[in-house]
């Protein structure tokens, strides 16, 4: 089943038929908000606003573990993270979609990284983070909805609640090559592959971030959320193109990507550690 992690808006498709909200705790405390589960298309989804229903977590306010872990739980096998983001990029316009396939981690550890640890240990490959199958399914619809989508493209997480600055802009774009920056992805990216989940990134590019010489080309809220809000309805036809074509199969090694992984023998848990493992190994 697909999941969505977005921002305001989506939950009101007129397309999606909400079949029940899902107000649950977790090992790892509260889900963001109550997840919503519609059907469209005769496709099942589960929805969950990141932030809350009202904005009112910063991203590293944001429970990550949680909100994977209760979408694992209510049986989603893969993620689309909806996502506003700055363009490092020339070729990258404010207003356009972007397909993320690696992820560059500049936060600043004040987020739970990992379901692991505390007695449990664990280490799970991330060379190749996202999801290829859920990709090509959000390529595919966006080129039958004639919607420019820029792909394979790298997306670096910030610490934030600021914003950066002019420095850090380009040191981004110029040393580690990025393609778009945003607050929200790490560890989120992370925490599903260890859930065994797919996971793919379609951002909104809403501006150029700070790297540009004219100040009044450097981001500010105000500009992001017009421009975020402006596009939505990209995302909303792609969203629901997907659930009309239906998604492929989550590939064999992203299902199976808690084996071998897991170094802690299952005799050394508790019954709590071992049923949170159970639910991430299903």
């Amino acid at each position: 089943m697909l999941s969505i992690i977005g921002g305001s808006g989506l939950y009101a498709l007129d397309e999606l038929e909400v079949i029940t909200e899902h107000n649950i705790s977790t090992p790892f405390g509260k889900p963001s908000a109550p997840i919503i589960e519609g059907k469209a298309f005769g496709s099942s989804v589960l929805f969950l606003p990141r932030h809350g229903r009202n904005h009112e977590f910063l991203p590293s306010e944001v429970n990550y573990r949680a909100n994977i872990y209760a979408l694992k739980k209510l049986g989603a096998s893969t993620v689309l993270s909806i996502s506003a983001s700055g363009s490092l990029q020339e070729e990258i316009a404010p207003g356009d979609m972007v397909l993320a396939s690696q992820y560059f981690d500049h936060t600043r550890a004040k987020r739970e990284a990992s379901f692991f640890g505390g007695g449990v240990t664990a280490h799970i490959s991330t060379a190749a983070p996202t999801c290829p199958a859920l990709a090509k399914d959000v390529l595919k619809a966006a080129n039958e909805l004639g919607i420019k989508l820029h792909s394979d493209k790298i997306y670096a997480c910030v610490e934030g609640s600021r914003l950066g600055t002019k420095a850090e802009s380009n040191f981004l774009k110029n040393a580690v090559k990025a393609d778009i920056v945003g607050m929200t992805n790490v560890p989120e990216a992370f925490l599903a592959r260890e859930a065994q989940m797919g996971y793919v990134t379609l951002a909104i590019a809403t501006d150029y971030d700070c790297w540009r010489e004219d100040p009044d080309e450097h981001v500010n809220v105000e500009a992001v959320f017009a421009v975020y809000y402006e596009n939505i309805g990209k995302i909303k036809k792609i969203v629901l193109k997907l659930l009309e074509n239906g998604i492929s199969d989550t590939p064999e090694n992203i299902r199976s990507a808690l084996k071998g992984a897991v170094m802690t023998a299952d005799e050394r848990l508790s019954d709590a550690q071992k049923e949170w493992l159970t639910v991430l190994r299903k």
